[in-house]
């Protein structure tokens, strides 16, 4: 079973339910993410991103590998929806704090 970082385990669950309100409370109030060439920066544009994104792929995620220590966590994941080339590894860069996630990118 593969451990991840509290704020990382709920930010896939919620993805994984569509819930665009449980990915933003994952975040940080200033947290961003960079996603498709876009950056969204704050817990109401992050819960927009999640919606939309929800809504318009379906996608759920699996996490297969993770590495990193502290503040840092790498997650790659197998990821399955509603989009070309389902399903497809991407990777998820997260960069942490006490409180929530500062920072996701997710890349290919």
């Amino acid at each position: 079973m593969i451990q991840l970082p509290s704020p990382v385990s709920a930010y896939i669950a919620a993805t994984n339910t569509q819930d665009a309100a449980g990915v933003a409370r994952c975040f940080l109030p200033e947290g961003t993410v960079r996603d498709e060439g876009e950056v969204h920066r704050g817990t109401a544009a992050i819960a927009a991103w999640a919606h939309e994104t929800g809504q318009r792929y379906r996608a759920t995620m699996a996490p297969r590998h993770v590495t990193g220590s502290g503040n840092h966590c790498l997650v790659e994941a197998t990821v399955e929806g509603n989009f070309p080339g389902s399903p497809a590894t991407l990777r998820l860069s997260f960069a942490l704090q006490e409180d929530g996630i500062a920072s996701l990118e997710i890349g290919v």
